[in-house]
């Protein structure tokens, strides 16, 4: 039971990478940070299975990380959409006024 969901968090971190090194739309880079965040949340469960509960109260903090990244990360989003009229990241160059 570890081995398969560790398998599985494994591929859903890979996939999460994967597309923050891709992609350039900030939604969806958004939205492969918080599948990382997931996969994590993954293995610790499942080593919470097998050791102990010290694994789920990691568990909560990292979801109350994700909860505050997504409230602040989205707000950040819509500021830069108002702003610019775009969430492309190839678009968007906070350095030029």
């Amino acid at each position: 039971m570890l081995a398969e969901a560790l398998f599985f968090s494994a591929i859903l971190f890979t996939i999460g990478v994967f597309g923050v090194l891709v992609r350039r739309n900030v939604i969806i880079i958004f939205m492969c940070v918080e599948l990382m965040l997931n996969a994590v949340n993954l293995s610790f469960i499942a080593f919470a299975r097998v050791y102990g509960v010290e694994g789920q109260v990691f568990v909560f903090f990292v979801m109350t990380v994700a909860a505050a990244e997504a409230a602040v990360g989205l707000a950040i989003i819509i500021a830069l959409f108002r702003h610019r009229q775009s969430v492309d990241l190839q678009n968007i160059n906070l350095l030029k006024g």
